[in-house]
């Protein structure tokens, strides 16, 4: 990971594939970081330049030095496509990150060729549950609620077939910053993009999953119908991080999204 002075804060972040391809950027989920993404690398590595990033507060980035909004931290992440001299990317974005390149779609579109909304909405939560989330987080730190996290990231079925891979996912969220992660909350729980999406006008792949309990089906069923124009694609067997229990039909989604959008002869982020 590179960890570099983008605006105001420093951001950490890795780039792989070749520099001349196509621009492919992973943002996370809330509590987790670049190692997010491992299961996609070998189906996109080699083909499109990938960026993987990490929000202030989460993994080796800065804590947030002012007060987080996703409109901040969405900011954050032209500033890094800017840094990088990628004039347009298409942003993949699970949970936290789907909002973020939700809210590019809508108002930063010039810098998008696509986005995909994986297991995200445009609202997410109750005031209710992110006070209570918060609470915890200020009361006991991230470890206080690991455990129900990755009770509601994965499976029962995963995590007893894949007991390392949810202990990286449990030691993402327990060595996420409290500060960061309380402020990732609050963004999330100030957020309603409801009214806003229907007026994305990018092409859009949203994947949802059948059992997820953080964001479920109906949120991903509730954003297809709103953005004219949009790809659902409903990913069974997988609770919240379907990138990570079901990569073959995540990544399948993703290149075929990718295949037709950015490698095919009709451009992602067409005009409607």
């Amino acid at each position: 990971m590179i960890r570099g002075a983008i605006g105001d804060t420093g951001i950490a972040y890795r780039v792989d594939g070749p520099h001349d391809g196509p621009a492919l950027v992973f943002s996370n989920s809330l509590g987790t970081d670049h190692r997010l993404w491992d299961r996609q690398m070998p189906a996109v590595d080699g083909r499109f330049r990938v960026v993987r990033y990490e929000a202030c507060g989460h993994g080796v980035s800065d804590l947030p030095r002012r007060p987080v909004t996703i409109e901040r931290l969405a900011q954050g992440l032209t500033t890094l496509l800017d840094h990088l001299e990628i004039e347009r990317a298409v942003v993949c974005g699970c949970s936290l990150g789907g909002v973020i390149a939700l809210w590019l779609a809508v108002n930063r579109p010039e810098r998008l060729t696509g986005v995909v909304l994986a297991n995200t909405g445009a609202k997410i939560g109750t005031n209710e549950s992110w006070d209570a989330r918060t609470a915890a987080v200020r009361a006991g730190g991230t470890a206080a609620v690991r455990d129900q996290v990755v009770g509601r990231f994965l499976t029962p079925e995963f995590r007893s077939r894949d007991p390392d891979t949810t202990a990286m996912i449990a030691e993402m969220i327990e060595t996420t910053s409290d500060e960061g992660y309380i402020a990732a909350c609050e963004a999330l729980r100030a957020t309603d993009l409801r009214a806003d999406a229907s007026r994305v006008r990018v092409s859009v792949l949203i994947v949802g999953s059948e059992r997820d309990q953080s964001t479920p089906p109906d949120l991903s069923r509730e954003l297809h119908a709103s953005i004219e124009g949009s790809e659902l694609v409903m990913i069974p067997d997988a609770a919240h991080l379907s990138n990570i229990e079901q990569p073959a039909g995540f990544n399948a989604a993703l290149l075929k999204f990718l295949r037709d959008g950015v490698e095919g002869r009709s451009p992602v982020g067409r005009d409607r």
